[in-house]
């Protein structure tokens, strides 16, 4: 997958020319949607489908600040997939030194226009496949010992 790229705005900063911790969540937000286009089920083609997402969870580990103009790489991968639920892993890194700025996590389920929890495999299995194909690869990875998010 390729890495989102956002530029930190002067608006996220706060006076002392840090960017404000709530916005890494935002910025979580807008690499999920990148991602979810990239394989080729972004936000509308769900919605359009009938199928919603809501986050679940939020975790981030803060670990270098950031400030005005920075650009930040954002690396989202599939963690966990079992049907109903996705966890998904980000990696943000300061474009400039390579710099890990954030590592964290997000849960999501899949439920339809009624809030009613969908089961992908049956009813949108060319979404299950794909999120499935993606967990194992982070899978495999791991058995390999690469280093992942988180």
């Amino acid at each position: 997958m390729k890495e989102y790229i956002h530029k930190v705005q002067y608006y996220e900063t706060d006076r002392m020319g840090i960017t404000h911790h709530s916005n890494y969540i935002r910025w979580m937000e807008e690499a999920r949607i990148d991602f979810l286009d990239q394989i080729g089920f972004g936000y509308a083609r769900m919605e359009a489908d009938g199928l919603i997402s809501p986050v679940l969870s939020v975790s981030c580990k803060y670990r270098v600040s950031t400030t005005f103009s920075d650009e930040i790489g954002i690396l989202v991968q599939v963690q966990e997939f079992k049907s109903v639920k996705l966890q998904l892993g980000y990696t943000m890194r300061r474009i400039s030194d390579g710099a890990v700025v954030l590592t964290g996590t997000t849960e999501h389920a899949f439920l339809n226009r009624e809030n009613k929890p969908v089961r992908l495999k049956k009813e949108f299995p060319e979404l299950f496949h794909t999120l499935s194909e993606l967990s194992e690869q982070v899978k495999m990875m791991q058995e390999e010992g690469k280093p992942q998010i988180g």
